[in-house]
């Protein structure tokens, strides 16, 4: 007799014994309906709670085969409700029901597998992390509220499974047995590792490979492993669903990741997402592809992040962002990194121009190996640039060092790079430089950085031509002469020398303030020297090409004296203007025309490692187009 016998209610024993002999005959051989039993012990548990005995008796009843109807079962289910704590044998009970089989209960009642937090009342981390488990090798079946609350699963069991992926290196051909029981960070489990069971008779595993010969030879017969989550993180995987694509694998994947971002972004998980953010990151390098559902994530997750943790990873990881409309990107995207990426240092400035960078390289390889874009695709480059170009001036302002000056020139390379490509001209929009950004790098303290400078301004003019050449209406004369005008200045100052001036067409006399260059030409002429301001940035005055030119010559005049003792009266003494070297001429010094002059210089400095200088020139200067 329980303890509840002389309360003058039907014994709930009684009860539970009818519906238990009731579930092992089919509805028609019953005679009487069983569901007013079960309204009955719904009623008794919910108000009275149910005793061990009779708890376990129900659990067996809800977890193994039965004739009870889909309704009744998820009833009884729904009232579970414990008088006392749960027995450890009901709770194995409940985990070992849950799975694909014969003996196991349906997927419907699996569903409601929220069962676990019901008939216990509590919220155990141990247990929800046996939940989260659960939900990780079948993220399609929805568990609903039983993994909310922070629970990481097992957080210490099988540490010395935890190996990180610096520490040993993946090997692309075969499965990483390693790390065969999944990809871990130090909250324990979280991306299943390559498994595969109930293999047909002519199928190979993932787990026989042993290199790229047996990889090739059997592609056709390897079957898909159980867990196909663990694309994540396995290299060998990867290949194969890059090889023969699978819908089925893609949906998979999403599911689990959409189920891993409500988890996150819901508060259900205590695990820190910067610890899967290593796994994602290989994972869409390998695939060279960033899910929507993987986007939209990081969107979210954008939100609540302090832009410091795992900033490099996370980075990386949006730079493989698709090539879609650039303000859709921005807005849900790229604006919510900024805001915590950027603090006004020049450090966060430059993390987020080298990953503006890295999305236009990848963008720029996506275009060169489609053949149609949509139109959205087509403006995304042209509008991503125009937003560079605000943070590329803001950058150059913040800190004006020579590594900036290669970082910005790193961005524009790469555009000067797509707008000259064999398609890339045809498809995007040139979007120029902003003046002042212009001048600042070519009077930067670098002949490196001067020479990059011109060797892009040179692809931009290319890219700018075939651009116009096929859709002129593109660029207004205005926005053209902008452009040319930096091409005048640059040749007025190191060809012409003629620096500052605005007399020429197109001139901007390189934004240079009237009354400033008026001041500084009068302190130059009381300097005395017989040069000009005009003339003082010539390649053979110019602060950071003054020592290459005067180098080149000095060579040529060494050449001359190895030629003979007497070859030369007198030599150089520099800096090389067209007069000195009449003079020079005369007086038994090295006989040189001054254009003869200038092109040694533009041929030693390309044989230095400076040719964008040359490429200007001879792409520029008409007279220099001949010789080119």
């Amino acid at each position: 007799m329980s303890e509840r016998s002389g309360s003058g209610e039907p014994e709930i024993e009684e009860i539970i014994a009818r519906i238990v002999q009731g579930s092992k005959l089919t509805a028609k051989r019953r005679g009487t309906s069983i569901k007013p039993d079960v309204e009955a012990l719904n009623s008794l548990s919910y108000d009275r709670g149910l005793l061990p005995t009779e708890l376990n008796e129900l659990v067996d009843l809800v977890t193994t085969p039965n004739h009870l109807d889909q309704a009744s079962l998820a009833s009884i289910v729904r009232n579970l409700y414990p008088a006392t704590p749960v027995d450890n044998d009901v709770i194995t009970k409940v985990i070992g029901s849950i799975g694909h089989g014969r003996s196991k209960p349906s997927l419907a009642v699996q569903g409601l597998c929220h069962l676990l937090v019901l008939i216990t009342r509590r919220n155990d981390p141990a247990l929800t992390g046996l939940l989260r488990v659960f939900k990780d090798y079948y993220p399609e079946i929805i568990v609903g509220d039983a993994t909310r609350g922070k629970a990481s699963p097992f957080n210490r069991a099988h540490a010395e499974l935890a190996v990180s992926r610096s520490e040993k290196p993946l090997d692309g051909f075969r499965v990483n047995r390693h790390r065969n029981h999944g990809v871990r960070g130090t909250d324990g489990a979280v991306v299943p590792g390559v498994h595969t069971s109930h293999v047909t008779e002519n199928a190979v595993t993932l787990e026989e490979i042993e290199n790229v010969d047996g990889f090739v030879k059997k592609l056709e017969r390897i079957e898909l492993p159980n867990q196909l989550v663990a694309v994540l993180g396995d290299p060998l995987l990867q290949k194969l669903l890059l090889l023969k694509p699978n819908l089925e694998a893609d949906q998979r994947v999403n599911n689990w990741l959409s189920s891993y971002a409500y988890d996150v972004m819901s508060g259900d998980s205590d695990a820190n997402p910067l610890y899967i953010f290593g796994v994602l990151r290989d994972y869409v390098a390998a695939t060279k592809c960033l899910s929507p559902v993987l986007l939209a994530f990081l969107g979210e997750y954008l939100g609540r992040w302090d832009g410091t943790s795992g900033r490099e990873m996370i980075l990386e990881i949006l730079s493989h962002s698709p090539l879609i409309d650039f303000g859709e990107l921005y807005g849900h995207v790229f604006q919510p990194l900024e805001a915590r990426v950027l603090d006004g240092t020049a450090t966060s400035q430059a993390d987020m121009l080298k990953f503006y960078t890295a999305l236009l390289r990848r963008w720029t390889v996506y275009l060169a190996s489609v053949d149609q874009l949509s139109a959205q695709a087509n403006s995304a480059v042209s509008n991503l640039t125009t937003h560079v170009n605000g943070l590329c001036l803001t950058l150059l302002q913040t800190s004006s060092s020579i590594a900036t000056h290669s970082m910005v020139l790193d961005f524009y390379e790469q555009v000067a790079s797509l707008i000259t490509g064999a398609r890339g001209s045809s498809r995007v929009r040139v979007v120029i430089p902003p003046s002042p950004l212009v001048y600042m790098l070519y009077f930067a303290p670098s002949a490196a950085t001067v020479s990059r400078l011109c060797g892009v301004l040179a692809r931009y003019k290319e890219g700018l031509q075939k651009a116009m050449a096929t859709s002129r209406a593109d660029y207004t004369p205005e926005y053209v002469n902008e452009f040319n005008g930096f091409l005048m200045d640059i040749c007025n100052c190191l060809w012409r020398s003629r620096a500052f001036n605005v007399r020429d067409d197109n001139s901007h006399g390189c934004l240079v303030p009237r009354p400033l260059v008026d001041a500084l030409s009068a302190y130059v002429r009381d300097l005395d020297t017989g040069a000009s301001l005009a003339s003082l940035f010539s390649l053979s005055h110019s602060p950071v090409l003054g020592l290459m030119s005067i180098s080149h010559f000095r060579s040529l005049e060494d050449a001359a004296l190895e030629r003979g003792a007497d070859a030369l009266g007198i030599r150089h003494a520099g800096p090389v203007t067209r007069a000195t070297l009449a003079s020079l001429a005369e007086d038994g010094g090295l006989r040189l025309t001054w254009d003869e002059y200038r092109l040694g210089v533009l041929r030693y400095l390309e044989e230095n490692g400076l040719s964008g200088i040359g490429e200007l020139m001879y792409n520029t200067m008409t007279t220099l187009m001949k010789k080119a």
